[in-house]
């Protein structure tokens, strides 16, 4: 069988939880990059005892977890904190979101999602995907909907959105683009149709076949070994 790598983003507030939502149902496999992040600076963590050397005791909360906004205010404002951060981070993430995607390559899985919120603006895993799927709305409803969702004011919501890579800029990278500024129905029509095309792909990917081999190797490995201590 045949499996292939599908990264997921979009912009702040564009609706992409409720596209993840969709293919969950759908009964997709699904690696999420921003749950993940969470897991890994669970506190005893290795990466949570090195957030603390570096940020200090004062982005803590009471029970020991790792203050996200405080973390946030952080890093947002300074790009050699954030970078920090990530030199920290990603290399974690990663290693869960391949452990997820070698779960799922045995379980026969035809494609997974890889969940990304900041794919494009990152540029270093696009090179692993055979596609990319970018959930957009008009610009306006981005606007009111983050203001609504986080509590922010006009200016505050604006900030946060011009952080990130334009939208439009990211139509252009995208393979694919789900359109979220109608309905749930109308986004779940576009997802289903995503998800037939996915389907019926011919694609897949090279780390399979080198897995393949990898295991086939180890498994001759282990046959030795039984018949040297068995025979």
């Amino acid at each position: 069988s045949t499996m292939f790598l599908v990264g997921l983003t979009g912009g702040i507030a564009s609706g992409k939880s409720t596209v993840v939502a969709i293919l969950r149902e759908l009964g997709c496999a699904v690696v999420d990059a921003d749950l993940i992040a969470r897991e890994v600076v669970q506190p005893h963590s290795k990466a949570h005892q090195h957030i603390v050397r570096c940020f200090g005791s004062q982005i803590l909360l009471e029970n020991g977890e790792i203050n996200r906004e405080a973390l946030g205010n952080i890093v947002f404002s300074q790009p050699e904190k954030r970078q920090l951060l990530n030199s920290i981070t990603h290399p974690e993430i990663q290693k869960e979101m391949l452990k997820q995607i070698l779960k799922y390559f045995v379980l026969g899985y035809r494609y997974v999602i890889l969940d990304i919120p900041l794919l494009f603006e990152n540029n270093r895993l696009t090179k692993f995907m055979k596609y990319t799927v970018l959930v957009y709305c008009d610009p306006p409803t981005q606007l009111s909907r983050l203001m609504k969702r986080n509590g922010l004011s006009r200016a505050e919501a604006e900030a946060r959105i011009s952080s990130q890579l334009p939208l439009d800029e990211k139509c252009k990278l995208a393979t694919h683009l789900i359109n979220n500024s109608g309905d749930r129905e109308s986004t779940r029509r576009q997802v289903l149709s995503l998800h037939t095309r996915l389907e019926a792909s011919l694609h897949f990917l090279w780390a399979r076949l080198l897995a393949g081999t990898a295991l086939a190797g180890l498994g001759g490995l282990f046959y030795l070994l039984l018949r040297h201590f068995f025979s």
